[in-house]
C-alpha cells in the first residue's frame, strides 16, 4: 500500500457534489499528476464534513488546513502553493462571520470546536467505497470482540449499561429492545435498519450512510448475534441514490472479505444483508408502517402490541434502530459502556446529530454530547443568526416538534428536557428562525405536511389534522376568530391522546407549542387583521403615499389585475378588494411611493 505525505480530502457527500465536489477531486488529481506529486500527494473523496453551508470544503492533512468553496479551477493553486510550497492559500481560508479573520487550522473553528464525534466519527475522514480505510480505523473490530469474547446476553447487557437510547425520535432504551428480541422464539429473526428519513430538513442519517456505511454493516452483524438473527434489511428512501451506491459497494466489499454471509470470522455466526427501498412517505419512519412496506403491503401502523420485536416482519421477531442508533454500536463496544455512559446527561446518554438549518450562519450537519443548551449550539456552533438578525424560534424534532424560544436557550438538549419545553429530540432535525418568520405560518406549513403525509387509517390523524390545517390556514388569511384559538387547542388534545401512531400523537405540537409561546402573534392575525411579521400575504395591505408618487404609471402598467388607477402626472391609488398583494408594483416603483403595512 502506498505511504502518502499529504491527503487532501474532499467532501463527497450529496451537498458537496451538487456543487461540483466530483469535478473538485479529478482537478486535483489532475493538478497532481502534471506537476509529479502523484506518490507524494493522495485525494480522497470522502463523505460529509458537516459544515455544509461552506461546500465543496478540501481539508488538507495533517496539517488541518479547512478550504472552503473550493472550485475547479482553485486545484492547481492549491497543488502548487499547498502541496509544492507549504504556503496556505489565504483566500480559501474559512473566515469566521463573528470576528471576520481567517481560521488555518479547522480545529479553532467555531463550529467544530464543541462538537463531539461519535456517529460522525468516520464522516469526513475515510473514502466509504474503500473498506481498507475503514478497517485502518478499527472497522469490524467491534464485530470480532463480539463474536469471540462476548455471549448474545453479555453483548447485550453492555448496550444496556451504555444507556444508548433510540435516536429515531422515540428514545426507547436499545439494549432492552434487543433484549426482548432476544427472548423470543423463533426459526427465524431479523434485523431492520430504518433509513426512512423524512423530516423537512433532516439528512442525518443520509450523510452517516454515504459517509460510513460499513459502521451501519457491523452495527447490524452485532445486532444479529445478539438476538439470533441471520438477516438483515435496510429500508432506505429510493430518493437517496448516493446512499444506496455507496451500501451496495460496501455490502458487496464486505462479502468479499468474509465479513458478511456464512461463517463470519470462522465462527459459525451467519448473517446477511439486502436493501429494501421506500417511496419517501413519512409515515414509514413508524417501524410498523415500515414493516407492512417492507412485506409489499400499504405503508400504515399497526396497532401495538404486537411490537415487532414480537412479531414483525412476517410475523417474525424483528429488530428496528435507525441509522443513528446503529452509528453508535461499534464504538460502544470498541472503548466501552462506562465511556459511552459518561457522555450526556443522567436519562439521555452519548451525543446526538442534528441538521442544523434554517436562518443561521452555520448550516450543517453537527454531533454535540447530551445536555447541551440551544443556546450554545445556535449562537457558538451554529454562529448565530443571519444578517444579524434577532432570533425567535427553534424548532426541534422535525413535524413532530415544538417551536422554542429565547426563554428557552439555556434549555439543555435530552429527551427528557425538550418534552417538557413543548417539543421533542425526533430523529434531530433543529430549524432557527428569525424575526421575520411568522409563526402562525410556520405551524400551518407543518400541519399542511402532516396532512399530506397522514397515512390516513385513524381518523383523529386523517380527520382532525385537517381541520386542524383548515383554522389554521383561515386565521392566516384574516377569518380567525377568538374561538379559534380554543377550539385549536381542544382539537390538538384530542388528536395527540386518541391517534394510533406517533405521527398523529405528536402532529399537534407545533400548534400547541405556537399557541403558548406566540400567542399574540395569533391575536394579531384574528383581532387586528395584520400579520407581524408581514408574511401572511392575504394580510398585507398596499397603499401610495401621494407625496411621493410621481404619477409615472410604471407600478400601474406591471399590476397584473389592474388593481392600480390613476392619470399619468397625478397621484395613484389602488383598489384594495382588487390588489392580489403580489408586491409587482413596488418593484416597479423608484421613488419609495409605495408601502405595506
Amino acid at each position: 500500500m502506498a505511504i502518502y505525505k499529504i491527503h487532501l480530502l474532499v467532501c463527497g457527500g450529496t451537498g458537496c457534489r451538487a456543487s461540483e465536489s466530483a469535478a473538485v477531486v479529478e482537478s486535483l488529481r489532475a493538478s497532481l499528476t502534471a506537476a509529479g506529486l502523484s506518490d507524494e500527494a493522495q485525494v480522497v473523496a470522502t463523505g460529509c464534513f458537516g459544515f455544509c453551508e461552506q461546500g465543496p470544503i478540501v481539508k488538507v492533512m495533517p496539517d488541518n488546513t479547512f478550504y472552503t468553496g473550493v472550485t475547479p479551477a482553485d486545484a492547481a493553486e492549491i497543488v502548487a502553493e499547498h502541496v509544492l510550497k507549504g504556503r496556505q492559500v489565504a483566500r480559501l481560508l474559512y473566515t469566521d462571520p463573528q470576528h471576520k479573520t481567517p481560521v488555518s487550522d479547522a480545529k479553532q473553528m467555531g463550529f467544530y470546536r464543541k462538537q463531539l464525534r461519535v456517529a460522525l466519527r468516520n464522516c469526513g475522514f475515510i473514502d466509504p467505497e474503500n473498506i481498507d480505510e475503514y478497517i485502518a480505523r478499527d472497522g469490524y473490530a467491534a464485530l470480532a470482540t463480539v463474536l469471540s469474547d462476548y455471549s448474545p446476553r453479555a453483548a447485550i447487557d453492555v448496550v444496556k449499561r451504555s444507556g444508548l437510547r433510540g435516536r429515531g425520535g422515540g428514545g426507547f432504551p436499545t439494549g432492552l429492545k434487543w433484549e426482548i428480541a432476544c427472548g423470543r422464539q423463533a426459526d427465524r429473526k431479523y434485523v431492520v435498519c430504518n433509513a426512512d428519513e423524512g423530516d423537512p430538513g433532516a439528512f442525518m442519517d443520509r450523510s452517516i450512510l454515504e459517509g460510513d456505511p460499513h459502521s451501519i454493516l457491523e452495527a447490524m452483524m452485532i445486532c444479529g448475534y445478539c438476538i439470533g438473527a441471520d438477516r438483515g434489511l435496510i429500508y432506505i428512501r429510493a430518493e437517496y441514490p448516493l446512499a444506496i451506491h455507496r451500501l451496495e459497494v460496501a455490502i458487496g466489499q464486505a462479502r468479499a472479505c468474509g465479513l458478511l454471509g456464512a461463517d463470519i470470522m470462522g465462527t459459525g455466526f451467519d448473517f446477511d444483508i439486502e436493501l429494501r427501498y421506500g417511496a419517501g412517505a413519512f409515515v414509514c419512519g413508524e417501524e410498523t408502517a415500515l414493516i407492512r412496506s417492507m412485506e409489499g403491503r400499504r405503508g400504515e401502523p399497526t396497532v401495538k402490541p404486537p411490537y415487532p420485536a414480537e412479531s414483525g416482519y412476517r410475523g417474525q421477531p424483528t429488530n428496528v434502530n435507525n441509522v443513528e442508533t446503529f452509528a453508535n454500536i461499534p464504538v460502544i463496544f470498541l472503548k466501552g459502556a462506562d465511556w459511552f455512559a459518561g457522555i450526556g446527561s443522567e436519562r439521555s446518554k452519548g451525543t446526538k446529530v442534528f441538521a442544523l438549518a434554517g436562518k443561521i450562519n452555520n448550516v450543517g450537519l453537527i454531533e454535540v454530547p447530551m445536555g447541551i443548551t440551544l443556546r450554545e449550539v445556535i449562537f457558538e456552533i451554529g454562529g448565530g443568526i443571519k444578517d444579524g438578525k434577532r432570533f425567535k424560534a427553534v424548532q426541534t424534532g422535525g413535524p413532530s416538534g415544538g417551536c422554542l424560544t429565547e426563554k428557552h436557550l439555556d434549555t439543555p438538549i435530552d429527551f427528557d428536557t425538550l418534552l417538557a419545553a413543548g417539543s421533542m429530540m425526533g430523529s434531530g432535525g433543529m430549524i432557527v428562525m428569525d424575526e421575520d418568520d411568522c409563526m402562525v405560518s410556520i405551524a400551518k406549513f407543518y400541519l399542511e405536511f402532516t396532512v399530506d403525509e397522514s397515512c390516513g387509517k385513524c381518523a383523529p390523524c386523517r380527520i382532525g389534522n385537517k381541520r386542524l390545517y383548515e383554522v389554521l390556514r383561515k386565521i392566516t388569511l384574516g377569518h380567525g376568530t377568538a374561538d379559534d384559538l380554543e377550539y385549536m387547542r381542544n382539537l390538538s388534545t384530542v388528536i395527540k391522546d386518541t391517534a394510533l401512531c406517533g405521527l398523529g400523537q405528536t402532529s399537534p405540537n407545533p400548534v400547541l407549542s405556537t399557541l403558548d409561546n406566540f400567542r399574540s402573534e395569533y391575536e394579531a392575525h384574528i383581532f387586528d387583521h395584520k400579520c407581524p411579521a408581514g408574511q401572511c400575504k392575504a394580510l398585507k395591505h398596499y397603499f401610495i403615499l401621494p407625496e411621493k408618487c410621481t404619477g409615472c404609471t410604471a407600478c400601474a402598467r406591471s399590476c397584473a389585475v389592474n388593481a392600480i388607477v390613476g392619470e399619468r402626472r397625478q397621484a395613484h391609488s389602488i383598489i384594495q378588494n382588487k390588489c392580489i398583494r403580489c408586491g409587482a408594483c413596488i418593484e416597479k416603483c423608484k421613488f419609495e411611493a409605495i408601502q405595506v403595512n
